[in-house]
């Protein structure tokens, strides 16, 4: 059993499916965090937190998470990343699949959607990446068994979610060399990183509070009836 007192595992949920956009409407994800806290781990206050502050307020009241556009490059990512992951099944070790993981330790609700799980300790992350940027990663975080700053943010938060020992990074470019790069979790990192979401929360909280308490007051909020999705994009 996969599941502790304060971590939720989804397995058989398919990311990017409506039960998965379900899952984590108005939730705080490690894909996001990059929004409340910036490249060198310091607590971010910036016009991109306060975005993604309604952003996330604005799911919790209307229990929608609205379509973002999917790009050729987003597709060939995800065709990639599958890759990865059939090279690191054959060459590394057997891999479980995961929808989604939801850690409430803090009293809130954090979510990741790992590429795969390996074992009761591991996981992996794969990212499909530009031929330029596969040599710089390959050449400068390799050998010293480092996370390329674009994706620590991620890779820690989702280590934090799920509280495994370790996670393979796996550095994937078409053509040349795939690497598998093993990331520990940071425990001054994600200390920070608990004291940053803490503080987001309490906005978006009160945020959906002071939009309730709008509808209470007797102010000219007229409702309207939501519309189908692809009538509306």
């Amino acid at each position: 059993m996969l599941d502790s007192s304060h971590i939720t595992y989804f397995p058989e949920m398919d990311q990017g499916s409506e039960e998965w956009l379900a899952a984590r409407c108005g939730m705080l994800t490690a894909s996001e965090v990059k929004l409340i806290m910036t490249a060198t781990g310091k607590v971010a206050d910036n016009e991109k937190t306060r975005a993604h502050v309604w952003e996330l307020a604005a799911q919790r009241i209307s229990g929608v998470v609205e379509p973002t556009y999917i790009g050729d490059e987003m597709l060939r990512g995800h065709e990639e990343e599958l890759l990865a992951r059939m090279a690191y099944d054959k060459h590394v070790a057997p891999t479980q699949t995961v929808g989604f993981v939801v850690n409430s330790k803090l009293g809130f609700s954090i979510g990741c959607s790992p590429d795969w799980l390996v074992g009761t300790d591991g996981m992996g992350e794969a990212k499909s990446r530009r031929q330029k940027f596969q040599v710089q990663t390959i050449v400068e975080n390799v050998l010293t068994e480092t996370c390329p700053d674009d994706f620590k943010l991620q890779v820690q938060t989702a280590l934090w979610v799920t509280e495994r020992k370790w996670m393979d990074f796996c550095s994937y470019s078409n053509g040349l060399h795939m690497a598998v790069i093993r990331i520990l979790p940071d425990a001054e990192w994600q200390s920070t990183f608990e004291a940053a979401a803490t503080a987001f929360e309490a906005k978006v909280q009160q945020a959906v509070a002071t939009y309730r308490g709008a509808l209470e007051s007797g102010a000219r909020l007229i409702p309207t009836e939501r519309r189908i999705i692809q009538e509306m994009f």
